[in-house]
C-alpha cells in the first residue's frame, strides 16, 4: 500500500480548499507547475484520480472527499501542536491563560486582570469565557493555567479553591406587577408569569431546578438562554422573570430590573480551579490576589485560602 508524505498531503489539502491549481499555488506560495507536478505524482503513486479536470477547475472524487476528512483531522492535530509550542515559548516570557465562567468573565475577571496588569505590565494575559465542561477540559488539556468557575468542578486531577459566595437573585422588570405581590403569594404568581431559564445541559439548571421545587415553583422556562447576561437583557425588555447570579446582575446594569424576595438563601461559590499537581506560577498567584481584592471591593465575603 502506497502512503502519502506530508508535502503531498499539504498540496492535496490546498487544492481541496481552493478548488484550483492556481489557488493552491497561491496558498502554498509556490509555482503552479510545482503544484501540478506534485498532484500528478500523488495520483500516480496511489493509482487513482483524486480530481476531475473540467474547464480549468478541479472537482474532487468521492475518494478525495473521504480522504479530506482525515486530512483535516491531521491538520487540527498539527495546529494543536503549534499552539502548545507557542504557549511554551510565551510562558518563558510570562503569559497567564485564564478560563472563566461567562458570568464572571464579563466584568469581575476583566476588572481583576486590569488591576493585575497595572502592576505586571510585562505579563501577557489571555482570557476565555467558557461553559462549564469546556472550562474543565481547557485545564485538563493544559490549555489554561487557571480557571475561575461559578459552579463546582469535581475531577481528581483538578483542585478547586473556594474564594467567595455570591447571591442568586430572582429578577423581573422594574415596573412589573410581581413587585407588588406579597411574599407568600410569589410562588404562584411566578408560576403564572413568563419565565426565562436555562437548558437542562447547563449547571444553572442543575442548581436552580431543585431550588425552585423547594419553594413550590415549577421550573418550566418559556425562553431558554445560555447566559445570565442574556437573561438580564430579556428581563429588561419585559420578556419575563429570571434567576441570575448577583455578579451578572450587577454587570448587566441594575436599572429596569427589580429583585424579588424569594430564594434569598441560595448561594453560588466562586472558585479558583487549577491542576492538582501543578502549583501556580508566582505571577498567577499574584493575579489570584487581585481577583480576591476585586471580589472584596465589590462587597463579597472572602473565604480563607488556607
Amino acid at each position: 500500500m502506497q502512503s502519502l508524505n506530508l508535502r503531498q498531503i499539504e498540496v492535496f489539502r490546498a487544492v481541496m480548499i481552493t478548488g484550483s491549481i492556481n489557488g493552491a499555488a497561491q496558498l502554498l506560495l509556490v509555482s503552479q507547475p510545482a503544484v501540478s507536478r506534485m498532484l500528478s505524482h500523488t495520483e500516480a503513486r496511489i493509482g487513482f484520480q483524486l480530481f476531475e479536470r473540467v474547464k480549468g477547475r478541479l472537482y474532487p472524487s468521492p475518494e478525495a472527499r473521504r480522504l479530506f476528512t482525515d486530512v483535516e483531522s491531521v491538520y487540527r492535530d498539527i495546529q494543536r501542536v503549534n499552539t502548545t509550542l507557542h504557549d511554551l515559548v510565551q510562558q518563558r516570557h510570562g503569559v497567564l491563560r485564564i478560563a472563566s465562567s461567562p458570568s464572571l468573565g464579563h466584568q469581575l475577571v476583566p476588572d481583576a486582570i486590569a488591576a493585575f496588569r497595572r502592576c505586571n505590565a510585562d505579563i501577557r494575559v489571555s482570557l476565555e469565557c467558557l461553559r462549564h465542561v469546556l472550562l474543565r477540559d481547557r485545564l485538563l488539556d493544559q490549555q489554561a493555567d487557571l480557571g475561575i468557575s461559578l459552579f463546582p468542578i469535581d475531577h481528581p486531577n483538578l483542585r478547586a479553591v473556594p474564594l467567595s459566595d455570591i447571591r442568586v437573585l430572582i429578577v423581573c422588570p422594574a415596573d412589573h406587577e410581581l413587585t407588588r405581590v406579597p411574599v407568600d403569594e410569589l410562588p404562584q404568581a411566578l408560576a403564572d408569569s413568563p419565565f426565562i431559564g436555562y437548558p437542562a445541559d447547563t449547571p444553572f439548571f442543575s442548581v436552580m431546578k431543585p431550588a425552585f421545587e423547594r419553594v413550590g415553583l415549577p421550573y418550566r422556562p418559556d425562553i431558554d438562554v445560555d447566559s445570565p447576561h442574556h437573561a438580564c437583557a430579556l428581563v429588561k425588555n419585559g420578556a419575563g422573570f429570571s434567576v441570575v447570579d448577583e455578579i451578572s446582575y450587577r454587570a448587566s446594569g441594575t436599572e429596569r430590573m427589580a429583585v424579588l424576595p424569594i430564594l434569598t438563601d441560595e448561594r453560588l461559590t466562586v472558585s479558583l480551579v487549577h491542576l492538582r499537581r501543578e502549583p501556580l506560577a508566582q505571577f498567577a498567584q499574584g493575579f489570584v490576589e487581585h481577583l480576591r481584592s476585586t471580589l472584596g471591593g465589590s462587597g463579597f465575603e472572602l473565604f480563607s485560602m488556607d
